[in-house]
């Protein structure tokens, strides 16, 4: 069975201008490949609207899932809800069970619910809630699209909400070998590997060690036993590596 495939875009003008370190799409990552789900694409983008709205179009059309993070809070550039009602030409509007949410939050804090707050209910039309058990504000998917809040630890935890309800397929596995050698001294040994296990991801990673170049070698695969046969012959081929 092939894994579902997905790409992932990340809003915000904070990002582009390196005022904000994006960590949201590394910890994505980790946990679609956990999941069994492929990134195969991450996209960083402005708070333009015409931007978000095709790229979302563009991605939700190669891609079985699409993550989004940022721009669904409160403030005037939050503008991902209304952008991604756009691309389904959706409606959108405040929600009463998003409201309720919200209210229910803010009520018991004794935090008044005025209109900037408000905002953060309007879900498109036949969305389904993401829950955010951080600060309640909900995320919606439409379609196969996956719209989650840009602050690292509210997306994590709308993530983990999230996963449960979707399919993934087989989890990848991975080896690693360090050698101590550059990669042009290693490239046709990696060739040999490649030709031989065509269901096999070959990786190559260099550093500079301080002595002189290594190269971490990372074999990935869902076929545990195509992944150890290819594991085999890379051994074989730099017996002096170190797993």
């Amino acid at each position: 069975m092939t894994n579902p495939t997905a790409a992932m875009l990340v809003i915000g003008d904070e990002i582009l201008s390196g005022r904000t370190r994006d960590s949201n799409s590394h910890h994505l990552a980790g946990r679609l490949t956990e999941h069994g789900i492929d990134l195969r694409e991450v996209r960083f983008i402005g708070d333009d609207a015409a931007t978000i709205t095709a790229t979302t179009r563009e991605l939700s059309a190669k891609y079985g899932h699409v993550f989004t993070s940022g721009g669904i809070g409160p403030t005037h550039d939050d503008i991902t809800a209304d952008c991604i009602a756009a691309a389904f030409d959706t409606p959108i509007d405040v929600r009463d069970d998003a409201r309720a949410i919200l209210a229910a939050h803010y009520d018991a804090r004794g935090v008044e619910m005025n209109d900037a707050r408000l905002r953060m209910a309007r879900i498109p039309d036949g969305a389904t809630l993401i829950d955010n058990p951080v600060s309640a504000a909900p995320g919606f998917s439409l379609q196969n699209v996956h719209v989650m809040a840009g602050v690292p630890k509210i997306f994590e935890a709308m993530l983990e909400s999230l996963l449960p309800t979707l399919t993934g397929g087989a989890r990848l596995q991975s080896r690693s070998l360090m050698v101590d050698r550059g990669e042009g001294d290693i490239a046709e040994g990696l060739s040999q590997v490649v030709a031989a296990h065509p269901g096999v991801s070959v990786g190559s990673y260099p550093a500079w060690g301080g002595a002189g170049y290594k190269v971490s070698i990372v074999l990935r695969a869902a076929d545990e036993s195509a992944l150890e046969a290819a594991m085999a012959q890379l051994r074989a081929l730099f017996p002096e590596g170190r797993e």
